[in-house]
């Protein structure tokens, strides 16, 4: 697949997604198309069905076996299995084979349609009551002239094919702040998911935090200017205000790498450690994340290696006493 210039870049607030289609039986014996869209750095490549091999006993009629893509063992999953729909089979559907959470995986699809590069202020936060007819798979809705694309939520679909891949507390962890003066620290956590904000909320609670948590970078990064004007008011270091942010990446309105240039290019709020915590973290996409300043950044679903990195952050930054 080609590469484009949009993946040089980063904290331009915009995304690439390829946009693809499941194509379905209507009701008057006709054709309806659904379609659908993947971040394009989510993508290796596009490929015609391969030969497939059926795996016995698998957790889930979506699987429907593995293939060999040079030398790598690959599972196929067919989305209009996962979504309840019954694809009209043709001699030629397509196969999106990508790469997220350092896993590979393979979605069979009717067909592709093109690339689109877009700002994530195009990209609409799904309503609870129109997500809850696809259980909650998709992320965000871009609507075009004659047609409406959702962005499917492809780790949710993996992880809850597989759970073991899921991302869930980590009940061993000793990642516990105590900070000597006993106010708690205070984090800002950042992502569309709600139950992974859920889960990354719980735990940094646990570990002795006082949390605030937003659903994309916008509204964050709205919080965090009120922040700033509260400190220039008080003449409090903003530091006494905000210790840490943790920040997913894909995400409508604002993305995490616009959220983290933003916060290390103002002045004021330069200092705050800031964390990317994404599926996108990966040796070719490293480089984005760095040139938006990030502090450290880690792939979803490591989430003891968050908490023990943040306490580290933390404790190299010090922090003034709150007043």
């Amino acid at each position: 697949m080609s590469q484009t210039n949009i993946l040089l870049e980063s904290g331009t607030n915009e995304l690439e997604i390829v946009e693809f289609y499941i194509d379905e039986e209507s009701e008057d014996g006709g054709t309806y198309r659904s379609y659908f869209g993947v971040n394009v750095a989510k993508v290796l490549e596009i490929i015609r069905k391969p030969k497939v091999t059926e795996m016995p006993g698998t957790p889930h009629p979506a699987v429907k076996g593995t293939f060999n893509l040079r030398s790598r063992i690959i599972p196929l999953i067919d989305l209009s299995v996962w979504l309840n729909k019954s694809m009209i089979h043709t001699d030629a559907p397509k196969v999106i084979v990508s790469e997220f959470n350092n896993i590979t995986n393979a979605f069979l699809v009717s067909g592709v349609t093109r690339i689109h590069r877009l700002s994530w202020e195009q990209v609409e936060p799904p309503s609870g009551y129109v997500a809850s007819f696809s259980s909650d798979s998709f992320t965000g809705v871009v609507k075009f002239e004659d047609r409406i694309v959702l962005l499917l939520d492809m780790e949710k679909i993996i992880w809850d094919l597989n759970p073991n891949l899921a991302m869930r507390e980590d009940q061993k962890a000793e990642a516990r702040v105590e900070p000597t003066d006993e106010i708690p620290y205070r984090a800002l956590v950042v992502d569309d998911s709600t139950s992974i904000r859920k889960l990354i909320v719980g735990t940094l609670v646990r570990d002795g935090y006082e949390v605030e948590q937003d659903i994309n970078g916008q509204k964050a990064w709205e919080r965090l200017l009120g922040l700033k004007q509260k400190s220039q008011d008080s003449g409090e270091d903003v530091l006494a205000l905000v210790n840490l942010v943790v920040t997913d990446i894909e995400m409508p309105a604002m993305d995490g790498h616009n959220l983290c240039k933003r916060i290390k290019d103002d002045p004021v709020l330069r200092d705050i450690p800031v964390i990317l915590f994404s599926s996108l973290i990966n040796e070719k996409l490293f480089h984005k994340g760095e040139s938006v300043g990030a502090d450290d950044q880690i792939t979803k679903p490591e989430i003891g290696v968050l908490t023990q990195r943040a306490k580290a952050l933390i404790e190299e930054k010090g922090r003034p006493r709150r007043h």
